[in-house]
């Protein structure tokens, strides 16, 4: 079977499978959920929270009075919701009781048995698994890689300047920021700047499936995100394809195609699914981190003025953005045996039954006090800053490296300018509880 006919029957199968029945959504909006009197109020999967910014207040309340929270569904289903750090970094660390190969978005499989990508897919799958498939995205990670990525992103962050000093200024969330992914998938999959701008599109609609700004919001929810993620397969099946064998080529085409597991090549299910992860991961994450962090340091003008006057102080700035963003707001995991959470201060332990879906929150992590002192100031000199924006244990996000050398990137042209920059209207936020980014962001050259 070709790269193209897997993709069709993945779409075929995702629209039959996500098409709606009339039974209410599992991740749709709730009045309630559970929890004390004063957290009973919270829904975490209301995008409106996130798009508001009144995230951060909910998982303070969480963390101080409900830190292990189960979030019921309308359909009466629910999910739990670990929100302290501790707590979130056991589960990490637990990958035999806290398992991968349901997806890592609540609501995001293909099918609603199951997760399609399962054990094909870097991002959803467990140890021994996982091991084997790390070692086959790895060379996509390489130091050499790593680098074709930074000189990419640096001719079209260099071209973009330009622009923005002639115009007086962009809408940073749409003009600059998405530089860094289409950099980043001309390097890594030899495709031209329209072929990169064409996936960052498809990618940015599969995370932004709730918001109007990104997608036709008629018909049915889940349904969207089926199509969205089928356009994402067409596009690295034709490509595959037309690539062929590709295996002495040097890029990410050339490398899935060289890899065996167990001395047999990949299969398509295995090569779309690790082209997807690498676009998705990558794509929304850098775009949407220097979006956040751009904007912290606007609106924290004398952090700015502490990094042009010191720029050795970027590398500890980019991990204050990376916290501060926390632009992968949660993962899920689903429980394999019956486990104990919490404990941690004081706090009461919780029975977590076999088979539950729990997820682990990133953004609240990066705002514990317990480990980020005065959590909700931006301090680019905060350390230590052990943050979980690339999450932790085994699946520690493979394409750190890449994503620190892209922020890089864009700050020292930032730097470089010598340019004011000021907010030129209101940001708007992604309307999204799992990707934590603005869908624009004006700003202006000051006087």
């Amino acid at each position: 079977m070709t790269a193209a006919t897997f993709a069709a029957d993945a779409t075929a199968n995702a629209i039959a499978d996500n098409t709606s029945d009339g039974t209410a959504d599992p991740i749709a909006d709730t009045a309630d959920a559970a929890g004390t009197a004063d957290t009973a109020v919270i829904d975490l999967t209301d995008v409106e929270l996130f798009a508001q910014n009144r995230h951060h207040e909910a998982f303070r309340r969480l963390r101080e009075q409900s830190p292990v929270y189960r979030n019921p569904s309308a359909d009466g289903t629910s999910f739990w919701a670990l929100t302290r750090y501790d707590d979130i970094m056991a589960a990490y660390i637990d990958h035999d009781a806290f398992s991968s190969i349901h997806g890592a978005i609540l609501g995001g499989s293909f099918r609603t048995g199951g997760d399609t990508a399962s054990g094909e897919m870097l991002v959803a799958s467990d140890p021994p698994r996982h091991r084997i498939l790390r070692r086959v995205m790895h060379p996509a990670f390489a130091p050499a890689m790593v680098e074709r990525i930074q000189q990419s992103v640096r001719t079209l962050i260099a071209e973009a300047m330009l622009g923005v000093r002639a115009d007086g200024g962009c809408d940073f969330a749409l003009d600059f920021a998405p530089l860094l992914p289409i950099g980043a998938l001309m390097a890594m999959f030899t495709i031209g700047a329209d072929d990169a701008r064409h996936v960052v599109g498809l990618t940015r609609r599969m995370v932004g499936y709730r918001d109007a700004a990104l997608c036709d919001l008629s018909g049915d929810e889940r349904l969207r995100l089926a199509h969205a993620q089928s356009e994402i397969f067409e596009f690295f099946a034709d490509l595959l394809d037309e690539r062929g064998d590709a295996t002495g080529d040097d890029d990410v085409i050339g490398m899935l195609r060289r890899a065996e597991i167990n001395g047999e090549p990949l299969t398509d299910a295995q090569l779309l699914y690790n082209c997807m992860n690498i676009a998705v991961g990558g794509n929304e994450t850098t775009s949407y981190t220097i979006c956040s962090g751009f904007l912290a340091l606007l609106e924290n003008p004398h952090e700015w003025q502490r990094l042009r006057a010191e720029r050795a102080l970027l590398p500890g700035a980019l991990d204050e953005m990376l916290r501060w963003g926390s632009t992968n707001a949660y993962v899920q995991r689903v429980t394999t045996r019956d486990v104990v959470v919490g404990g941690t201060a004081g706090t009461e332990r919780v029975e977590i039954a076999a088979g539950e879906t729990v997820t682990l929150w990133n953004v609240s992590a990066n705002r514990d006090p317990a480990h980020f002192p005065d959590p909700d100031r931006f301090d680019i000199t905060r350390s230590p800053n052990r943050h979980m924006s690339f999450g932790s244990g085994v699946h520690r996000c493979i394409g750190a490296p890449a994503g620190n050398v892209e922020l890089a990137e864009a700050c020292h042209a930032l730097l470089d300018s010598g340019l004011d920059f000021r907010l030129a209207g209101d940001p708007v936020r992604l309307r999204s509880n799992f990707i934590l980014g603005f869908t624009s962001l004006p700003v202006e050259i000051g006087a």
